[in-house]
């Protein structure tokens, strides 16, 4: 497995250094972690899985496939890195959720937690909506930053570099590989 990963970083580009995560690795934790999920709320409970775009894309499409609850998905956009691999510590909200937080049990779906930002800016905003509940799921967290509030579902603790490849990308490159690697 690790074998065909590391063919495809070599296809990638002599950028990635190295494989952090695997395909395999990823898909066996997206569906625990949907099982958690699952586990978390009531066989009647809905659920709206609000997917943080563009990152989470890839992860949240696989993991609304394993969550075994009714639900529905809907997108936000905030942007606070351009095309530098740092935060540029501005969150820009660039496209508002049109579904109605008010009284639902809301998941927000993040790719990665780095320096807490984006979190720090979009929980307040959200939580002014009155959902009935709402939780982080993040694929990826850095550990680098105190949050008010840490995510319910993380995946995997990530290393402190930059990361790339399923949904994380640089400069928009890099999000179509199966696996997370570091630049």
């Amino acid at each position: 497995m690790r074998e065909e990963a590391e063919r495809i970083r070599k296809q990638a580009g002599r950028e990635l250094r190295r494989i952090v995560f695997t395909e395999q690795e990823i898909q066996a934790r997206v569906a625990e972690m949907g099982q958690e999920i699952s586990d978390a709320y009531r066989p009647d409970e809905e659920i709206l899985v609000l997917g943080l775009l563009k990152g989470s894309f890839i992860f949240l499409a696989d993991l609304v496939r394993k969550i075994q609850r009714p639900l529905q998905v809907d997108f936000l956009v905030a942007s606070s890195y351009g095309s530098g691999k740092e935060s540029s510590g501005r969150v820009h909200l660039l496209y508002d959720p049109e579904a109605s937080l008010e009284g639902r049990n809301v998941i927000l779906v993040e790719d990665i937690v780095d320096s807490g930002t984006t979190l720090a800016r979009l929980l307040p905003l959200l939580e002014a909506r009155r959902p009935r509940s709402l939780e982080v799921c993040a694929l990826l967290h850095k550990r680098l930053a105190r949050l008010d509030r840490e995510p319910r579902w993380v995946g995997f603790d990530a290393p402190r570099e930059f990361l790339v490849g399923y949904g994380l990308d640089y400069g928009e490159n890099f999000r179509h590989l199966p696996f997370i690697g570091s630049l």
